[in-house]
């Protein structure tokens, strides 16, 4: 196996590989993290305390579905009031000098396109936006917000009663706390179960998505990943891909990641330092 590129704090590598334009970005929950949205693993690279909801406990347990949708009601302040920091803002200002191209993120957050990134394809989808799991309507998830204030107008757990927010949008509550919360079913087709529009651990990824983003990394000069510790394959297998297509690999990350061996540049400081710096290289 081939050894890591020892982990550098200088960025002059990684410039040197942007300059040469066009790009391709992979992001991870670490890009998110000074926008007030914690990642699952940290810097150590081990799980935090919370479980993300699965596919599987999230189609086939009513009670588990309840008990996210009332975690997801809460938590969903946080995430619609987060914006976008200095590590998607030089995001953007990279793609404006051609130095990035499109951007893959694993994030459901939407905070790539607020901070002014374009061409952004979401791997996991986005909070933003909810399915019917019944009929397929898609629809906006400030209306179900608002749907669900008027069938909940008492349900607002004290601060002290719940942890911060997940990256997948819920918090953690009290299981005595949950009784209390109405879920609304689909008006589409009036009453189908609803989910958000992202998809959950042990969910597979739509094939056309993920054909699009092997084609993506086949056109790139280049595949630099932004806050992920590659632990699972949705997006470690882009990397594997490039690496046998001979394509360079750089990794900003915080801690040890999965695709370590395969990168050609590795940086391991915290994104809202190294990306704002880059920019300034690159962008002016």
């Amino acid at each position: 196996m081939t050894a890591a590129p020892p982990a550098v704090q200088d960025v002059s590598a990684l410039a040197d590989l942007l300059a040469d334009g066009d790009a391709l970005v992979l992001s991870g929950a670490g890009i998110s993290t000074d926008s007030g949205i914690p990642d699952y693993r940290g810097a150590t690279g081990s799980l935090r305390r919370h479980t993300p909801m699965t596919w599987q406990t999230f189609t086939r347990d009513p009670r588990g579905r309840h008990r996210y949708w009332a975690r997801s009601y809460i938590g969903w302040r946080q995430i619609a009031q987060a914006r976008p920091n200095a590590a998607h803002r030089a995001v953007a200002a990279l793609q404006q000098a051609g130095a990035v191209g499109e951007v893959i993120t694993q994030n459901v957050d939407g905070l790539h396109q607020a901070g002014g990134a374009r061409d952004v394809l979401e791997l996991h989808g986005g909070l933003d936006r909810t399915v019917c799991l019944a009929c397929g309507n898609v629809a906006d998830r400030a209306d179900l917000d608002v749907r669900l204030r008027e069938a909940n107008p008492g349900f607002r757990p004290e601060v002290g009663d719940r942890d911060e927010v997940n990256p997948d949008g819920d918090v953690e509550l009290p299981e005595e706390k949950l009784a209390g919360f109405v879920m609304v079913d689909c008006l589409a087709c009036g009453g189908g179960p609803l989910k958000p529009d992202v998809v959950f651990f042990g969910e597979t990824v739509p094939r056309d998505r993920v054909d699009t983003c092997f084609r993506l990394v086949d056109q790139a000069r280049s595949l630099v990943v932004l806050g992920s510790s590659l632990t699972v394959m949705s997006g470690y297998r882009f990397v594997i891909h490039a690496a046998k297509l001979g394509i360079p690999v750089a990794i900003v990350n915080s801690g040890a990641t999965r695709g370590d061996a395969k990168a050609d540049v590795r940086v391991d400081a915290p994104l809202g330092d190294v990306l704002p710096e880059l920019a300034h290289r690159l962008a002016g």
